[in-house]
C-alpha cells in the first residue's frame, strides 16, 4: 500500500501547456486510494478542461471565489486549505511561483495556498530561459525557505522546440517523489525488513507433499505494516492465496524448506530486522519418488528426516540484526516459547496458542504474547491480524530506538 493511500490531496493547476499532464496525475492518485480535489487558475482552463479533471477526481473543480455569479456562493479557500493533507501545485508557472513567493493573492488557487496548513509541493514548468531567469530562481528559493518542497523539473524537449531543463516532472515521477519524501519521515525509513510467511511443502511424489495449514496472512500483514511505516521490505513466502497491496514490497515465492533456507540466508546480511513468521515444515521425505505412489500398499511408510533449522542458523550467524521468531504452541506455551527464544538467540518471540479460539492458522484474527530476551511479556487480546502486526512492529521500533 502506498504512503499516499487515504490522503486528502489538493491539486492546484495553473496556466501552462503541461497542465494536460494533470489528468494522468489525478488518475494515478485516485488509483493509489487518494481523495483528490482540484483548484484551477482561470487560465489553466485553456489547457485542460475542468470537466476532465472533475470526472477523474470525482469532485467538482473550483477556479473562482464564487460558484455562481447570481447566487454568489462562496468557494471557501480556508476550508479547502484545512481539508488537505497535501497540496500539489503543478504545473507551477513562473507567474504562479512569483505570486506564491510574494503573496500576490489575485485568484482562488493562491488564496488557498496562503490558507493551507499542510505540506505544499510545487512542480515548475516553463521554457529553459524562464527557468534560468534570476527572478524565477529567487521565487523558488523563497518558496523553499517557506518550507515548500520543490519537485525539480526535468530536461527534454520543451513546447518552444528547444531542449533543456524546464519540463514539468512526469506524473509518475511526481508521485514517486512525494512517496519517497513522505517515507523519509516514517519511523522505519532506511531499515530493511526480511519477513517470511506461509507454509512450506515438502514433496513426497509429483502429486503429494508434507505441509501445514498456514495461510500466510500474518506474514503478509507484517510486510504491509512495515512497508507503510517506511521500511524496505523483502517478503519470502511459501504457497499462499494472499496478495500484496503495496507495490514496493519485494516478494519472492518459494515452495520447500530448502528453498526458504537458501533465499533467507542469501538476504540475511542486508537485513536490519528479520521476522520469521513462516511455518516451515519440521520434516521432509528422505527421498522423493519421481512417480505417483500407488495406494495399493495399505501399509505404506515414508522415511523422513529433519529439515534445516533456519531460525537456529540465523541465530548462530547473527551480527547486528534484530531477529524475531514465532512459536505456535498447544501446551506449556510460555515455557516453550522462552526456551526457543534463548536457544535460537532471538530478540523477541511471538507466542500464539492453538488453544485460543480465533487464533492460529487460517484465521483473520490472532491472539499473541510478545516475549523479549529480557523476559518481558506483553499479552494482547484477540485482534485482526492487521492490528496484531502493528503491535509487533511497534515493539520492534522500540527495540530499534533503544
Amino acid at each position: 500500500m502506498s504512503v499516499l493511500s487515504g490522503k486528502k490531496i489538493l491539486l492546484g493547476v495553473t496556466g501552462g501547456i503541461a497542465a494536460y499532464k494533470t489528468a494522468n496525475l489525478v488518475r494515478l492518485l485516485i488509483k493509489l486510494g487518494c481523495h483528490v480535489k482540484v483548484v484551477m487558475t482561470p487560465s489553466a482552463k485553456d489547457f485542460v478542461t475542468p470537466l476532465t479533471l472533475s470526472t477523474l477526481s470525482k469532485n467538482p473543480v473550483l477556479s473562482t471565489f464564487t460558484t455562481d455569479e447570481d447566487d454568489e456562493m462562496w468557494n471557501n479557500h480556508v476550508e479547502l486549505g484545512l481539508w488537505a493533507d497535501l497540496f500539489i501545485i503543478c504545473p507551477a508557472t513562473a507567474n504562479t511561483l512569483s505570486k506564491m513567493s510574494s503573496g500576490n493573492c489575485d485568484n482562488l488557487l493562491i488564496a488557498t495556498y496562503l490558507s493551507a496548513k499542510c505540506k505544499v509541493y510545487f512542480a515548475p514548468a516553463m521554457d529553459l530561459d524562464m527557468y534560468k531567469h534570476e527572478s524565477t530562481k529567487l521565487s523558488i528559493e523563497k518558496l523553499i525557505s517557506f518550507g515548500n518542497m520543490l519537485i525539480p523539473p526535468e530536461s527534454g524537449e520543451l513546447a518552444s522546440g528547444l531542449v533543456g531543463k524546464g519540463r514539468m516532472a512526469e506524473p509518475e515521477n511526481i508521485v514517486t517523489f512525494i512517496e519517497k519524501d513522505l517515507s523519509s519521515n516514517l519511523p522505519l525509513s532506511g531499515k530493511t525488513f526480511l519477513i517470511t510467511a506461509g507454509p512450506t511443502f515438502e514433496s513426497i511424489d509429483p502429486v503429494r507433499f508434507i505441509g501445514n495449514h498456514s495461510s500466510g496472512k500474518m506474514g503478509f500483514e507484517l510486510a504491509e505494516t512495515a512497508s507503510n511505516l517506511g521500511a524496505n521490505v523483502i517478503l519470502i513466502s511459501g504457497p499462499t492465496n494472499e496478495k500484496l497491496k503495496s507495490k514496493s514490497i519485494q516478494l519472492k515465492l518459494i515452495t520447500s524448506s530448502d528453498q526458504m533456507f537458501e533465499e533467507v540466508v542469501n538476504k540475511y546480511r542486508s537485513a536490519d530486522v528479520v521476522i520469521m513468521s513462516a511455518a516451515v515444515a519440521d520434516f521432509k521425505p528422505k527421498s522423493i519418488s519421481n512417480k505417483k505412489l500407488k495406494k495399493s500398499n495399505q501399509n505404506l511408510s515414508i522415511e523422513v528426516e529433519k529439515t534445516k533449522d533456519i531460525l537456529s542458523h540465523l541465530g548462530k550467524t547473527k551480527t547486528n540484526q534484530l531477529l524475531i521468531g514465532f512459536a505456535l504452541e498447544t501446551d506449556n506455551e510460555i515455557e516453550n516459547a522462552k526456551s526457543k527464544l534463548i536457544n535460537k538467540n532471538l530478540d523477541l518471540i511471538i507466542l500464539n496458542s492453538l488453544n485460543d479460539k480465533g487464533a492460529g492458522f487460517g484465521f483473520d484474527t490472532n491472539k499473541v504474547s510478545i516475549i523479549s530476551k529480557e523476559n518481558k511479556i506483553i499479552n494482547f487480546p484477540l485482534k485482526h491480524k492487521k492490528d496484531v502486526s502493528l503491535d509487533i512492529i511497534n515493539n520492534i521500533i522500540e527495540l530499534i530506538n533503544e
